[in-house]
């Protein structure tokens, strides 16, 4: 019996149906009641004169995201395979999904958790692994000496992150001050924030794919983020900007992506890091990595035009748009979304019998 791939409906999950229906699986979407229309409507499957359209092929409505622990027998009678993006995460939970979860997840669920920044062997610790720069960090504020980001998680939305600048502890004391007037962090949430140097420089989000059955990193593709409401502030003059500082610090909350290109010759410097973070992760994590994951970082020109990584994704990517950069086509000669790589891997561990080693 041929398995179904199935997903939680957000994030990333048509970009996870239509690649498995081009590899010929079925397909299960998960959905919340109230987020469900855009899988119900525009991209069930249904046939169009002789043809079919659509990519979600069998949606599981659920009032919560997380009763899907209570209804792993419907994934489980369709022989799936989770795919896990992070509203998995953020909406099931690292303990459930680690120790209630029954279904096969494509990957290593345990290394999910790893993306938290208060987690033991978390993601700074496997960049300090694998060799790969991460910004200075500070254990005090009162520490700070150069210019800052505090990356706080927001107060009503803790897996959204509200950050601010600082220069100094007097500047961190007025804007965390703001900040918890505002009602948009707690006191709470500020003594765990991570305080990092602020790093100038051209963002890039490097997106990998990690294949345990050729032993290989791929390239998939590069992107940058939409953010709001900072993408309206960087639009405007900078007084204009000052004026309204005065008023609302600007918010980071990612609303979309933009795919795009790097130069030719750092490619080599973006393989190197995806191969050394990827056999760190072998190293200290008993199921080692599977799949997608991605290095978010900037391109530093006073280092030498180095890349300096400020987070990683562990997990499917939020940005189907990645399939428009031409880095998948050098490899396979035609485009290749994550969720297509991601079914081609699971149909090449049936060919062989190997499902577990890409799943847990």
């Amino acid at each position: 019996m041929t398995h179904t791939i199935a997903t939680l409906g957000s994030h990333s999950a048509l970009d996870v149906c239509e690649g498995a229906k081009a590899e010929g699986f079925d397909t299960v979407v998960v959905a919340q009641k109230g987020r469900e229309k855009t899988y119900l409507g525009p991209y069930k499957t249904r046939m169009r004169g002789d043809t079919e359209v659509g990519v979600v092929d069998e949606l599981l409505l659920l009032n919560k995201f997380n009763e899907i622990i209570e209804r792993q027998d419907y994934l489980k009678e369709r022989n799936s395979i989770f795919v896990p993006n992070r509203s998995f995460a953020v909406y099931v939970g690292y303990d459930a999904i680690e120790n209630e979860f029954n279904v096969p997840v494509f990957g290593n669920k345990y290394l999910l958790r790893a993306e938290e920044r208060d987690a033991k062997k978390n993601q700074y610790h496997l960049m300090e692994k694998a060799g790969v720069r991460s910004p200075k960090k500070f254990d005090s504020p009162d520490k700070i000496d150069r210019l800052c980001i505090v990356k706080v998680s927001e107060a009503k939305r803790s897996y959204e992150r509200a950050f601010f600048l600082a220069r100094d502890y007097e500047d961190y004391k007025e804007k965390s001050k703001y900040m918890l007037m505002m009602g948009k962090i707690t006191e709470e949430d500020l003594k765990k924030a991570t305080i990092e140097e602020y790093i100038v420089g051209a963002h890039f989000n490097l997106n990998f794919f990690y294949s345990p059955l050729l032993d290989e990193v791929e390239l998939l593709g590069i992107d940058t983020r939409r953010q709001t409401n900072i993408d309206g502030y960087l639009r405007m003059p900078a007084d204009v900007q000052l004026e309204l500082l005065k008023m609302a610090q600007p918010s980071t909350i990612e609303v979309g992506h933009i795919a795009c290109t790097l130069r030719e010759s750092l490619l080599e410097q973006v393989f190197e890091l995806g191969d050394n973070f990827a056999r760190a992760v072998q190293k200290e994590y008993k199921h080692g990595l599977v799949g997608p994951f991605a290095l978010q970082g900037a391109f530093v020109e006073e280092e030498g035009e180095k890349f300096v990584c400020f987070d990683v994704s562990l997990r499917m990517p939020g940005s189907p748009g990645t399939r428009f950069t031409p880095y998948s086509e050098y490899l396979y000669r035609e485009s290749m979304s994550f969720g297509r790589r991601i079914a081609k891997e699971v149909k090449q561990a049936e060919k062989e019998k190997r499902i577990e080693e890409i799943t847990s």
